[in-house]
């Protein structure tokens, strides 16, 4: 595979390769640039250039051809779903795909309707009225879960606001990234979205490029820290969607049913490996032995498999090096800590996890405090709301939560109280897209989706006027 820059696939300068693995066979398929330091200039200069255009055009005019990008994805629906399966071997990626669309049209639209102070007369004889502009060339690096979709999720309202873009992809899930770019290069100018390949390196090298004005990173809290420290050395407006360790907190009134499914899909979809999968079971005394029993019973009748097998729930893990951190979790369990059902890999043959339980937890435990990616759900017991209050708040992340109850008014007080940035009652993982999406603590600040994420893209110039 080649970066896509200026309209075009290019091959870029490189000093190695990264190898694509099909998770569900761990069989090499193909490779991609790491790219140097010059393919990732080359790939800046070319968005600087073409912002100069893009910037210019009317909302209207911007709207008219990401509307256009969204109906050409649609009609490579099936091209896009084949990448997505070969790369990360998850109907789950694949299904999020529509997504895309869905985030391009939004944000076309929502690029009309900014909304800001109104134009008036703030101080005598003068007039003033606030400019909401594009900031420039976005450096956006996107993670390997949901690959398509996050390339939308990042470029969409960057795109919308008049500004241009540089993306990169995940090392190992390039292929609809670099397809995305194809085909909006068909209806978008040359340079407004440009897909650089590459790691960790090359990652860096578009943050400490002096082009960009903005950093967009959906990632690890490590790697979101090395990005803010990289970004900050050049004053660079910098927006983080890090790892969670989302609470799922269950009180004793809860239907039972609906929260036991509600936490098999919630924790298992995509095999656990998203930010805000309800892997972090928070339940009252009196019904944990209830719940947990059901758990077990849920998860006995899921299974993991390829895309081809229609009776799995989930596929693999992403890589190898992921299969060894979510056993690792699993190996390193402290004694009082017990394995009530899964804990292990399934199969020789890619990386596949079986569904897996884990027990009589504290809240100090590694497996409590530690986003574990994989499909994994981890049940600790509270006895009052007020402790269930602390231990859903005792972790450094603050993505995302849940609450599980059918008293309105507890709901509203543990909504206020959850230091979380998206909450959810009765339900978990859902995410409209007119709704804000991102976190507090360690788990970043500024936000996608949404209005809000569009303002992200946007710098807010004041003009005044004398007129006496």
């Amino acid at each position: 595979m080649s970066n896509f820059v200026d309209g075009k696939l290019t091959q870029a300068e490189q000093s190695d390769r990264h190898p694509l693995v099909d998770p569900v066979t761990g069989e090499e398929y193909g490779t991609a640039p790491a790219s140097s330091a010059a393919a990732v200039d080359a790939a800046m200069r070319s968005a600087a250039n073409a912002f100069e255009r893009w910037r210019a055009t009317t909302p209207a005019e911007r709207q008219a051809l990401l509307l256009r990008v969204a109906d050409a994805l649609q009609s490579r629906l099936p091209d896009l779903v084949r990448a997505e399966l070969r790369q990360t071997g998850s109907r789950g990626a694949a299904n999020e795909i529509p997504l895309a669309g869905d985030q391009l049209r939004f944000f076309a639209g929502a690029a009309r309707a900014l909304q800001g102070l109104a134009a008036g007369e703030y101080a005598t004889g003068h007039t003033s009225y606030v400019r909401r502009e594009p900031l420039g060339v976005c450096a956006q690096l996107a993670p390997w879960n949901y690959p398509m979709m996050m390339a939308a999720l990042k470029s969409a309202p960057a795109l919308a606001a008049g500004n241009t873009v540089v993306l990169k992809p995940a090392e190992s899930t390039p292929a609809t990234a670099l397809l995305f770019a194809e085909i909006a290069a068909e209806i978008l100018p040359p340079g407004v979205l440009n897909v650089v390949c590459g790691g960790a390196e090359t990652g860096r090298m578009m943050v400490e490029h002096p082009i960009p004005a903005a950093v967009s990173l959906t990632g690890s809290i490590a790697t979101g820290v090395d990005v803010a420290t990289t970004a900050a050395a050049s004053l660079k407006r910098v927006q983080l969607e890090l790892g969670g360790k989302t609470p799922v907190v269950v009180f004793a009134d809860a239907d039972l049913d609906a929260t036991v499914q509600g936490i098999l899909t919630g924790a298992l979809s995509n095999a656990g490996q998203d930010c805000t999968a309800a892997s972090r079971v928070l339940v009252a005394e009196e019904l944990h032995d209830e719940l947990l029993a059901a758990l077990e019973a849920g998860v006995a009748a899921v299974r993991t498999g390829g895309p081809d097998d229609e009776s799995a729930l989930y596929g693999p893990l992403n890589n190898a090096d992921q299969l060894a951190r979510v056993s690792g979790f699993v190996e390193t369990l402290p004694d009082h800590a017990r394995v009530v059902t899964g804990g292990h890999r399934v199969g020789t043959a890619g990386y596949f996890f079986a569904p897996t339980i884990i027990a009589d937890v504290r809240e100090d435990d590694r497996v409590s405090t530690e986003e574990i990616f994989g499909p994994v759900i981890t049940v600790q017991r509270f006895r009052t709301e007020k402790e269930a209050v602390r231990l859903a708040n005792s972790v450094v992340h603050g993505l995302a939560s849940s609450v599980w109850t059918t008293d309105h008014a507890r709901a509203l007080r543990v909504s206020a109280e959850l230091d979380f940035g998206c909450v959810w009652v009765n339900t978990h993982l859902m995410f409209p897209t007119e709704m804000p999406h991102g976190g507090f603590k360690h788990s970043g600040y500024g936000k996608d989706l949404s209005v809000y994420g569009l303002e992200e893209y946007t710098r807010i110039k004041h003009v005044m006027h004398r007129f006496a």
